[in-house]
């Protein structure tokens, strides 16, 4: 009885040396495998934003043979004072949500249009993709073109059909240069949402979409609680995403107005661009990139976590 009981302990303990010595195995070529993209995200993501963090901390400004000193707080000090920061971050703040839920709603709408039985719907869904084809330079140059006050077909368009405004120079009037660098925003981000969205609407099994019709369910019941639960935790990521995107965005707004007129639309990345490549002031600008990033992550926290009440309470 004894040496079954030993035998029977050798055994356990062999079985179990030999998954931990596969678990072994398995965790080595998972990181073989994973090590072609971690090695590029630590070198240039996670190398450059602790440079970017550390750099906030110094006096570090443009210059061959400059040694910056560690300053600690000051730069953050400064900029509790810099107003003109302050109003660039509001504007950034608003462009984010603007842009962002503009975006949504027209991506989900084109969605909804290209998820039906439609002809030409393939055209359709290769036009939808235009904006998200063309760098973000090229279309501000294109959107400059269509809007210039002298020769933009725009301008024919508004003073054939006898509309006011025509004359209006769109990206350089007070009143009217940030709603229509909004509306060109939410025109390049709304391809990756109407395709994300429409990819998780041709998900939802008919079946289900049937028997709401069958059980009398009319077209808004269907949208709300059939359609809208479906596409739930792909609206999430996306409004995320865009709200990165849209606050640190800087080549669309740069090439159509340069942050004018007047400071109308200067953005956040605007300032830190002014700061660092023209004035060289690299530690006060990366002290603004350190904020601007926080700031990110606060907006991104508090959509989340009111995301996820709606959840647990739906």
């Amino acid at each position: 009885m004894k040496s079954a009981t030993r035998l029977k302990v050798q055994d356990g303990t062999i079985e179990k040396k030999r998954k931990k010595s596969s678990q072994k195995m398995y965790n080595r070529g998972a990181w073989i495998y994973a090590l072609p993209a971690f090695i590029p995200l630590v070198l240039f993501s996670v190398v450059p934003l602790a440079k970017g963090i550390w750099t906030a901390f110094t006096d570090l400004e443009a210059g061959l043979y400059f040694k910056p000193k560690f300053i600690w707080f000051d730069n953050f000090r400064r900029l509790l004072g810099d107003s003109l920061f302050w109003h660039s971050f509001n504007i950034g703040v608003i462009w984010a949500v603007s842009c962002t839920v503009l975006s949504l709603v027209l991506g989900f709408g084109l969605a909804l249009l290209l998820n039906q039985k439609l002809r030409f719907l393939g055209l359709m869904r290769v036009l939808s993709l235009v904006p998200w084809a063309m760098p973000p330079v090229i279309v501000a140059i294109m959107w400059s073109i269509l809007l210039n006050p002298a020769v933009g077909p725009i301008r024919g368009i508004f003073n054939f059909l006898h509309l006011p405004g025509g004359d209006t120079n769109w990206l350089a009037d007070f009143n009217t240069a940030f709603p229509t660098v909004v509306l060109i925003g939410a025109w390049v981000g709304m391809p990756i949402i109407t395709v994300s969205i429409l990819a998780a609407l041709q998900g939802i099994p008919q079946e289900i979409i049937e028997a709401a019709k069958i059980d009398g369910a009319s077209a808004v019941q269907r949208f709300r609680y059939v359609t809208l639960p479906a596409v739930r935790a792909i609206t999430t990521a996306l409004v995320a995403l865009n709200i990165i995107w849209n606050f640190n965005s800087f080549g669309l707004v740069f090439v159509l107005t340069a942050g004018g007129p007047g400071g109308k639309t200067f953005m956040p990345a605007l300032f830190v661009y002014n700061e660092s490549f023209k004035y060289g002031n690299f530690g006060y600008a990366a002290a603004m990139g350190v904020v601007m990033m926080l700031a990110v992550l606060a907006m991104l926290g508090v959509y989340l976590r009111a995301r996820g009440r709606q959840d647990k309470e739906s």
